[in-house]
């Protein structure tokens, strides 16, 4: 890992480097969508790290929108004991996968 940054969004921290794709919560945004982010906790670039309080205000990490997913299918099975009562629920998360273009300064 050369350069990468922390990073908040959708309620969550993540550690991005370039030029990899990472899966974020459903962003109000279409396929192919250029955008950034400002919520920024830590830079490592070279030799230097710079720690932000709470935020970093010179640092952009600039992203694209690749495609809309769900997430891996959650199951819960509630049953009853000596009632005969059984119920399966699921769920899919929507998710967003971005691809990560740029970490810099403003």
């Amino acid at each position: 890992m050369q350069n990468y940054a922390i990073i908040q969004a959708s309620g969550k921290q993540f550690l991005v480097e370039k030029d990899k794709f990472y899966d974020f919560e459903k962003l109000p945004l279409n396929r192919g969508d250029k955008f950034s982010l400002n919520q920024i906790l830590l830079v490592k670039e070279k030799n230097s790290v710079e720690i932000g309080k709470p935020f970093l205000e010179n640092y952009l990490v600039k992203a694209t929108v690749l495609r809309h997913i769900s997430g891996p299918k959650i199951r819960i099975f509630k049953m009853r004991p000596k009632k005969k009562t059984r119920k399966t629920f699921g769920s899919r998360r929507k998710l967003t996968r971005i691809l990560i273009n740029s970490i810099g300064k403003v």
